[in-house]
């Protein structure tokens, strides 16, 4: 039996040790939520939290209602636009990551964090090193449907039925 590329690794033991002992991991549930249907953009909408800490109908609106102030105000400027959102609730955390489609084929994001432990809203995350985190395992089981569902449309006519095809395409699982 031959020995595999990642046989010949002698340093292996030394690296991506990045989960602390005693983790164990856990699925998440994947919803569709309601849409974000401003004049120029349109946001298909996911919702991501385990089965005991659902994302309450009063945070959901408090997050759509901050996308469209921020898009309204010009503080995000996306204009013109298809793409979606992902609302994800992650320990004391409600992340919130918007993604549209630019140039064709590319995914341009914008995330936020709101700390459900203290008083406020949402918080841009600005990133001060060019090696960031994007996704986690969770979000990229809609990050993968979303990324399949728009090659299916720039192979389509790309008309106005196409379109709707794209927007109607929904990811619920659980990752």
């Amino acid at each position: 039996m031959s020995e595999t590329k990642s046989e010949k690794i002698p340093h292996l033991k030394d690296i991506g040790n990045v989960v602390p002992e005693g983790y164990t991991y856990y699925e998440k549930q994947v919803t569709s939520g309601e849409d974000l249907n401003l004049p120029n953009v349109y946001l298909k909408w996911y919702d991501i939290s385990h089965p005991d800490k659902r994302i309450s109908q009063e945070q959901a609106e408090e997050s759509r209602a901050f996308v469209k102030t921020e898009i309204v105000e010009a503080r995000l400027l996306i204009n013109g636009e298809l793409g979606f959102a992902i609302l994800h609730h992650c320990g004391s955390a409600l992340l919130l990551l918007l993604t549209t489609w630019r140039n064709t084929n590319e995914m341009w994001e914008s995330v936020y964090a709101k700390d459900l432990t203290q008083a406020g809203g949402y918080k841009p995350i600005l990133f001060a090193d060019e090696h960031r985190a994007t996704y986690c395992v969770w979000e990229l089981g809609p990050v993968w449907h979303e990324r399949q569902a728009w090659v299916r449309y720039l192979r389509s006519s790309r008309d106005e039925k196409a379109k709707h095809a794209y927007l109607n395409d929904r990811f619920t699982d659980w990752c």
